[in-house]
């Protein structure tokens, strides 16, 4: 659910970011309208302020690297909720393909059995499927948001980092690329450990890398920037979740093993 969420999340993005009116607009403090106060100046301003206090040219590029991390410590929480839903879902498959397997038949009152029972298996575990929507769900707006802060904000859009302009694409395509592997760099280590690994699960490993790399030939460069870092945060924050608990695992077998 979670992944499908993403992918369907993504082509929406794509979609309100070459049909939004407003885009050619200056975004400033005067700007009316729920999503400029809320979303796009708010994003504007705290990238400008921060770029202030690094004098050079590389001052934008810092600050929205700055601004992801703060992003992602925001919701954290929502990430962790999800590691921790998605730790469950992973260890009631076995149960859920026996559920499958017993109600095979495609007939409706065969599926409607099979989704009471797979609900009643959810409410056991006390996992909420919708816990894992969350994360992707908070970025869309927050992507579409930085996406507008970018392009209408003069001072964001006249600066560059490194190699590429922050509100263009990358003229190497070595941006598109990181975003690629990062995303499956992140995939990985949120699946190690994970006893069980459906085809879905599989597929989407490869299939949603592919997407992003496509979908990042096509925005800003500060925005495939800002996807590279959300993505190295969501690692580390992996790895010092998981491998205590690999390592808590690996110690309570080999303790099982002595006894």
């Amino acid at each position: 659910m979670k992944k499908k969420v993403v992918g369907i999340g993504l082509i929406l993005l794509i979609f309100f970011l070459s049909g939004c009116s407003d885009v050619n607009e200056p975004i400033t403090e005067d700007s009316e309208g729920f999503w400029n106060q809320l979303i796009v100046y708010p994003l504007s301003w705290l990238i400008v302020s921060i770029a202030g206090l690094f004098p050079g040219k590389f001052g934008y590029g810092l600050s929205i690297i700055i601004v992801t991390i703060f992003i992602r410590i925001l919701i954290l929480p929502f990430m962790v909720s999800q590691m921790k839903s998605s730790k469950k879902m992973n260890l009631i498959q076995p149960e859920l393909e026996k559920l499958r397997k017993k109600y095979s038949s495609k007939d409706a009152v065969t599926q409607q059995k099979l989704k009471e029972e797979q609900l009643k298996l959810l409410q056991k575990y006390e996992i909420n499927p919708l816990s894992g929507c969350l994360p992707a769900l908070i970025q869309m707006p927050i992507l579409l948001g930085l996406y507008h802060a970018i392009v209408r904000t003069e001072e964001i859009k006249s600066h560059s980092f490194l190699w590429f302009d922050l509100a263009a694409r990358d003229p190497f395509y070595i941006l598109p690329f990181l975003a690629g592997a990062t995303t499956f760099l992140q995939q990985k280590v949120m699946m190690r450990g994970v006893p069980y690994q459906n085809p879905q699960m599989q597929m989407m490993l490869w299939l949603l890398p592919v997407m992003i790399v496509g979908f990042s030939f096509f925005v800003p460069s500060a925005l495939v920037l800002y996807w590279i870092v959300g993505n190295l945060f969501t690692v580390v924050q992996s790895w010092f979740i998981k491998i205590p608990e690999l390592e808590a695992r690996a110690r309570g077998t080999l303790g099982g093993r002595k006894n």
